[in-house]
């Protein structure tokens, strides 16, 4: 039986004998064993092997010997002054490298080993849109290994508390002692209309733009109720015709209708791309302000490359 057929026949039996075989196997192997095999494959020899693995040559001839009772094959013959690899340890080394090479990725805390792992920024839709660009760039510049996850905010508190994300970036308020946060941009809110909307030609018509259809956003969140309740008494008399938590409908329902809404200004650069919107001066309005931060699990700071990476968020707002 050639070498892919031997392997290939262990496989085979291993996935037929279920899950709790793998176990079994992996039980009565010492991962060491395999570590050692790799030394002795790259340096092509049981001395070399030795002197990189801080291991006497006869350790290392134990554990070969070791291997050749798990593998139905010698895998190495002795060749001049080191040893050469058979076609079965040549095929073995295939799957033993790309094990350890996942093993070392799991285990990279100092991120020193440049292998791909994921990060996972949670956000609403609009805000991703509106900050994950700059967060990937500046991310890639720092750590072009990481591959960034998107995830969307369901549980807020609980997928930080619970490090089912690593990171959130919102405009919302945790009172969870295990969250921490770090203002990441401070924006002024604006009131919006359309392009060709008859209140852009009146000044300051504070009666025409109280009996205009308003569109709400209900921003979720104890820290907007004092938001909330200055805007009430700037547009007392406003007419609400639609609510909703989703900032794109609003923008959307404004560019094709004679609606008016209050939105951050940086939604209102972004969205003016996508749709025919104008703002409409408010100056008492534009003083308002809203948070948008970047909150984590205070734990996380332990780990070396997240902790990076909230830094380098950081400095790119």
């Amino acid at each position: 039986m050639d070498s892919n057929n031997q392997i290939e026949s262990c496989l085979s039996r291993k996935s037929s004998e279920g899950k709790p075989q793998i176990f079994t196997t992996l039980r009565n192997i010492d991962l060491n064993l395999l570590t050692i095999f790799e030394a002795v494959y790259v340096h092509k020899g049981i001395v070399n092997a030795a002197k990189v693995l801080n291991l006497t040559p006869s350790a290392i001839s134990q554990s070969i010997q070791k291997l050749r009772v798990i593998f139905p094959d010698p895998l190495f013959i002795r060749k001049g002054q080191g040893v050469t690899p058979t076609a079965f340890a040549m095929h073995l080394h295939e799957y033993i490298s790309q094990g350890l090479e996942s093993i070392l990725g799991a285990l990279d805390i100092e991120g020193s080993y440049d292998k791909q792992r994921t990060i996972t920024i949670a956000t609403t839709p609009s805000v991703g849109a509106l900050v994950l660009p700059v967060i990937y760039r500046a991310i890639k510049t720092h750590y072009p290994q990481l591959l960034l996850r998107n995830p969307p905010i369901s549980d807020a508190e609980n997928q930080l508390s619970q490090f089912q994300t690593d990171l959130i970036i919102d405009n919302m308020f945790c009172t969870n002692r295990t969250v921490q946060h770090h203002v990441l941009f401070t924006d002024n809110m604006v009131l919006i209309c359309r392009e060709g909307n008859p209140l852009l030609s009146l000044e300051d018509d504070r009666e025409t733009i109280d009996n205009a259809a308003h569109v709400l956003l209900l921003p979720e969140g104890q820290n907007f109720s004092g938001l909330r309740q200055r805007i009430q008494e700037m547009f007392p008399d406003r007419q609400i015709s639609f609510t909703s938590y989703n900032i794109l409908t609003i923008a959307a329902l404004v560019a094709n209708s004679d609606m008016l809404a209050i939105i951050p200004s940086r939604f209102y650069n972004l969205f003016s791309r996508c749709w025919p919107l104008e703002k409409l001066p408010f100056p008492s309005l534009n003083e308002e302000q809203i948070d948008f931060s970047i909150h984590y699990n205070k734990f996380s700071l332990r780990d070396p490359i997240l902790h990076g990476v909230i830094d380098v968020i950081r400095n790119a707002f």
